[in-house]
């Protein structure tokens, strides 16, 4: 009698889901012949859904957010107990646990002063586009330094700033007209490089282009440039090391602000806590989301350096100069303990070593792919892997849309979930996506390793 309970609740959920829930980023064409995917519990890197059938979830949630893994009592806890206490007052005032977790924040970012909340990565740089522009008005009365540089191929959220800045084609479409004042520059691609040069013979001609655009657009009005330290859903990209010192010297030359978009690089996914340790490079404004509460509640930050806040500090009687901005949410007690616990169990369980520990394994494991006539190159640092497939090997002509879909349903069958590029680039959506959370063990990096070779296996005798 349990079991058909079960199974009848299975079958209501189902079309419930089908009836009343608009998933995101899906075409519910599908849900015509297939049923939508429900997943009903987690625990460590294992997830299961509604039919019980389990996966190690190799791609964090999804979208790169579970870094410390599913089923973590006490990140539960602590949210429970302070919404108790005090679960939620408006952002203008400050509470013990908000206040905890900037300077647990300050700690881990010693270059950086101030932590301002919002709900999500979107939200983070949406708040650090208004605060810069807001910024350099105060500054000057004389130049309006409000344009932002961004790159392609480098995902920044889905708010229409944001998706103004982000360099994915496919992401626009149809949302036209976006937010003017954003530029954009051609991505760190060594792969596909856009000057048609190898490295190290390159000159870093990729980052030098900022200089040109600085120059083209006028340096009295170009303001900042936000970047991804490894490019992730737009193909999972590693600039040489030398890049973002160039970056960092042109900024610094025509007084460009430097903002860092660790969303889905920051605590610990790239084997460093955050993805711009990697480089030299000193940011002004670095955004926070995803892993700064692995998804278990919703919070997301800006963190700047002390120079940018003091600019809006004024005579109280100025009614204007202050940064005008809020959203109910953000900071709140209850997701402040939730993400202050969740960077404690990084530190606690040295994950940032084992994301860097397991992300070479798995690296050096999947390196072998290339030999496989459909896989370009594999790449990535820590746990946040790409693996870009092609038709032509010689013409690195990108594999299609279907093959990619094939090769991720049979992983799924081996009982994997790995990502993969989504209505990103035209033409170009051919990278699939390996980031667990960042507790994988040896054994489940095997089972990933093995599972992607099957499906890649199958794919290239196609």
């Amino acid at each position: 009698m349990q079991n058909k309970t079960t199974l009848l609740s299975n079958m209501e959920l189902i079309d419930m889901d089908k009836k009343h829930l608009w998933h995101h980023i899906t075409n519910h064409s599908k849900f015509q012949h297939e049923d939508p995917q429900i997943i009903v519990e987690g625990k460590g890197c294992i997830i299961k859904d509604i039919h019980g059938k389990e996966y190690i979830d190799a791609s964090s949630g999804g979208v790169w957010a579970v870094n410390v893994g599913y089923g973590r009592k006490t990140i539960a806890d602590s949210v429970s107990e302070q919404l108790v206490k005090l679960g939620f007052f408006a952002p203008t005032v400050g509470n013990p646990a908000s206040i905890r977790l900037a300077q647990k924040v300050i700690s881990i970012l010693p270059d950086f002063q101030k932590v301002f909340y919002s709900n999500t990565g979107s939200e983070a740089n949406e708040k650090a586009f208004k605060m810069v522009r807001q910024y350099f008005r105060l500054k000057y009365k004389n130049k309006d330094k409000y344009k932002i540089v961004s790159r392609l191929r480098d995902y920044h959220g889905s708010t229409f700033a944001a998706l103004s800045a982000t360099g994915q084609p496919e992401r626009k479409l149809g949302f036209e007209p976006l937010v003017p004042g954003f530029l954009e520059m051609s991505p760190c691609y060594c792969y596909r490089c856009p000057y048609n040069k190898k490295y190290p013979d390159c000159n870093i001609d990729c980052a030098l282009e900022l200089e040109n655009i600085i120059k083209k657009e006028g340096e009295d009005t170009v303001g900042a440039i936000i970047v991804e330290p490894i490019t992730s859903g737009g193909g999972i990209l590693v600039p040489p090391k030398e890049y973002f010192k160039v970056l960092q010297e042109i900024c610094d030359k025509y007084e460009v602000l430097m903002m860092m978009d660790e969303v889905v690089n920051g605590f610990g996914r790239t084997g460093k806590m955050f993805g711009h340790y990697h480089f030299d490079v000193k940011p002004d404004i670095v955004t926070i989301a995803k892993g700064f509460t692995s998804g278990y509640v919703p919070l997301s930050a800006f963190v700047a350096k002390q120079f940018l806040f003091d600019q809006f500090i004024t005579d109280e009687a100025d009614k204007m100069g202050y940064f005008r901005d809020i959203s109910t949410f953000p900071g709140s007690a209850a997701m402040s303990a939730g993400a202050l616990e969740n960077i404690n169990i990084i530190e606690r369980e040295n994950l940032v070593e084992n994301s860097e520990k397991m992300g070479n394994y798995l690296l050096s494991n999947m390196k072998e792919f290339e030999s496989f006539e459909i896989v370009g190159e594999v790449r990535g640092k820590g746990l946040l892997i790409g693996i870009e497939f092609v038709e032509d090997k010689k013409t690195k002509l990108p594999a299609k849309e279907t093959i990619i879909s094939e090769i991720i349903t049979e992983i799924n069958k081996q009982g994997v979930l790995v990502g993969k590029m989504t209505r990103s680039m035209i033409n170009q959506n051919n990278v699939i996506f390996i980031a667990p959370p960042l507790i994988i063990t040896k054994e489940e990096a095997d089972k990933i390793i093995a599972s992607i070779r099957i499906a890649i296996e199958k794919a290239n005798t196609m």
